[in-house]
């Protein structure tokens, strides 16, 4: 496992005017660009290929890295002219993946090293399509939300972003029940190759753009593995100001 896509094409509106004139990954935390952090980070386990998908402000992030010789690792660029989602962002970097397995993960999603690690190892452990990054306690209408197999902890469903009457129907008919942790997706990957079988394939959603999530719910249709993992340790998604002024102490 040497190669990593970073999806960083985004302005992050939530962020207000501290990203009208930088993209969402390069806002600083505690001195770095968050972006700056996840390749550090990845590239502690050996990570040493670098494909960054950039959209807004990306000269910005260009400028930044460079060809990643700077950090000791190896960055190329596509540009998402057109930001309709997640679904379709990966597929600018099918070239860079070629055969080889990767690491995908959204630019600003921070987490100790050990976890990328603990995706190697979970991948190593099973013959799977993918891992799938997972934490407790989050509030799932912002995001997807995973359900598991008990034996192995793999894929059976997900729902992306239920509103409040999709969450009262889970939990009518089992699918969420009391004590039990609900499952929010952390937005780190690995993935085959294959997966691009299944972008190339995704229609739009009801939100208009092209969802990922999708593409996952498509692969375990068709029987394909898709382990689980729940991050130990850190896990924070610099969604907002206030996540970002928390990080810096």
């Amino acid at each position: 496992m040497t190669k990593a896509v970073i999806l960083a094409a985004g302005k992050g509106t939530r962020m207000g005017d501290l990203t009208q004139e930088i993209p969402k990954p390069m806002l600083s935390v505690q001195g770095r660009p968050i972006l700056e952090h996840i390749i550090e980070g990845l590239k502690e386990v050996g990570i040493r290929e670098f494909h960054l998908i950039t959209g807004w402000r990306a000269e910005v992030i260009e400028s930044h890295f460079g060809d990643g010789s700077r950090f000791g690792v190896r960055i190329s660029y596509s540009r998402q002219v057109v930001q309709d989602g997640t679904g379709k962002a990966p597929e600018l970097a099918k070239d860079f993946v070629g055969q080889d397995d990767f690491v995908l993960t959204y630019g600003d999603i921070l987490v100790k090293p050990e976890t990328y690690r603990d995706m190697i190892d979970r991948w190593h452990a099973g013959r799977f399509d993918g891992v799938l990054t997972v934490t407790a306690g989050e509030d799932v209408t912002k995001g997807g939300l995973f359900f598991f197999d008990d034996e192995r902890f793999c894929l059976t469903r997900l729902v992306e972003k239920p509103n409040a009457d999709q969450l009262e129907v889970l939990r009518s008919e089992g699918w969420i029940r009391p004590g039990k942790p609900v499952w929010y997706n952390a937005g780190i990957y690995l993935f085959r190759p294959s997966l691009f079988e299944y972008t190339a394939r995704l229609q739009k959603s009801p939100r208009g753009e092209y969802e990922l999530t999708d593409a996952l719910s498509s692969m375990i249709a068709e029987g394909k593995v898709l382990a689980g993992l729940q991050i130990a340790g850190r896990w924070v998604d610099v969604r907002d100001p206030e996540v970002l002024a928390s990080l810096q102490s």
